[in-house]
């Protein structure tokens, strides 16, 4: 962790916690690191502000300074002798848009679906042959499912798991499918199943301990399958409900999430 200290003359001073520091620091590329971190508070940044603050001789700045500069993650303004952040900034900073967890857009659409359904609702992913929860929200029924979030189950177990596995490209179902029936698993029944999920767009699961659920996947900007989002209460009031009207507001809710996951830039 780096924290900063403000000096009397402004210049902005990165502290290194010594108790994060690598066992065999390159202290040229420590100075780099630092200074970069100095844009952060900084908008422009003069020569003898970073030589002062990295504790280093002007000709040793100026050299980091043009390293840098040749990679446009600094550019210095004309006239002036300043130098600001550069475009590299920028395209660090949309990346880490791309990457934002996708847990922070599903969560005030699960939010929704779930008081729209009055039940329990997740939003997973798969992680090889297994689905884990990330996020989950609960419906405000006396009698419910609990939210499941960090759990992490076998896929072809639950409603969640089986809709990924079907929006799985051939060559990966293939690897998983030829996993699960080294352990025993009836891989031709499962093979139909997933079939029929195609087919009707989302899937259905009734479990021995009264619980039903019902799932379909969100895709991303590239068509690719990302997560799935479930519905998840007792099979008494499950089963009773309209099942394509539970379908529907899933696919609505899928639908919201991939419009937000579509605004995110792309590479």
């Amino acid at each position: 962790m780096m924290v900063f200290e403000e000096h009397a003359d402004t210049v902005v001073t990165p502290v290194v916690n010594a108790d994060k520091q690598p066992a065999y620091p390159i202290s040229s590329v420590g100075n780099a690191l630092r200074l970069l971190l100095m844009f952060r508070d900084e908008p422009r940044l003069r020569l003898s502000d970073v030589a002062k603050s990295l504790g280093v001789s002007t000709s040793t700045a100026h050299r980091l300074l043009a390293m840098l500069q040749s990679y446009d993650f600094v550019r210095q303004i004309e006239g002036d002798r300043t130098y600001v952040a550069g475009p590299v900034f920028v395209d660090l900073g949309l990346a880490a848009v791309r990457g934002m967890d996708i847990r922070v857009h599903a969560r005030p659409i699960l939010a929704d679906l779930a008081v729209l359904l009055n039940e329990t609702v997740h939003l997973a992913q798969l992680e090889g042959k297994n689905v884990r929860y990330l996020i989950g929200a609960e419906g405000a029924n006396a009698l419910r499912v609990t939210d499941r979030t960090g759990q992490v189950t076998p896929a072809h177990t639950s409603a969640t798991g089986r809709a990924l596995l079907a929006d799985l490209p051939d060559d990966r179902l293939e690897l998983i499918l030829a996993e699960l029936e080294a352990e025993g698993v009836d891989v031709p029944a499962l093979r139909d199943e997933l079939e029929e999920i195609r087919q009707r767009g989302y899937a259905l699961n009734f479990r021995p301990d009264d619980v039903a659920s019902m799932a379909t996947t969100v895709r991303d900007q590239n068509d690719q399958t990302v997560a799935a989002i479930n519905a998840v209460g007792p099979t008494s009031r499950m089963y009773q409900r309209d099942q394509v009207h539970v379908a529907r507001q899933l696919h609505a809710a899928a639908a919201k999430l991939e419009a937000v996951l579509r605004t995110v830039p792309q590479s």
